[in-house]
Parts: structure tokens; C-alpha cells; sequence
């Protein structure tokens, strides 16, 4: 998976101890890529934007 320009990001929810994060690049045209912030080589998940945003949406209601 080409993630050339990718830039990632951790939420803004997340502490600066090193704990558990992921990363979103939700920068390149037609896809969301995620990644553990703690493991940036094992692997990332892709989505299209349309399910990213019903996923986010769904994760942070009240």
C-alpha cells in the first residue's frame, strides 16, 4: 500500500505517556489509514472515508 504523503496523527484524546494510541492519516484522496502508535510497522488498517466517518461518529456519542 503506497503511503507516500501519509500524515499521521493521534487523537487529540490521547496522553503523551506512551500509552495506548493509534494513528490516523486521513490526508490522501479516497482512504483512512490507522496504525498502532506503538507499533508503526505491524501493520495498517485502510478504510474509505464513508466508513471512517460512521465509525467515528458511531465511537464518540455519548
Amino acid at each position: 500500500m503506497d503511503m507516500t504523503g501519509a500524515r499521521w496523527r493521534t487523537s487529540t484524546r490521547s496522553s503523551n505517556n506512551g500509552g495506548d494510541c493509534v494513528e490516523v492519516a486521513d490526508n490522501l484522496p479516497g482512504r483512512v489509514l490507522v496504525r498502532d502508535s506503538k507499533d508503526r510497522d505491524g501493520g495498517t488498517l485502510r478504510f474509505g472515508p464513508d466508513a471512517w466517518r460512521a465509525f467515528v461518529g458511531l465511537a464518540t456519542r455519548s
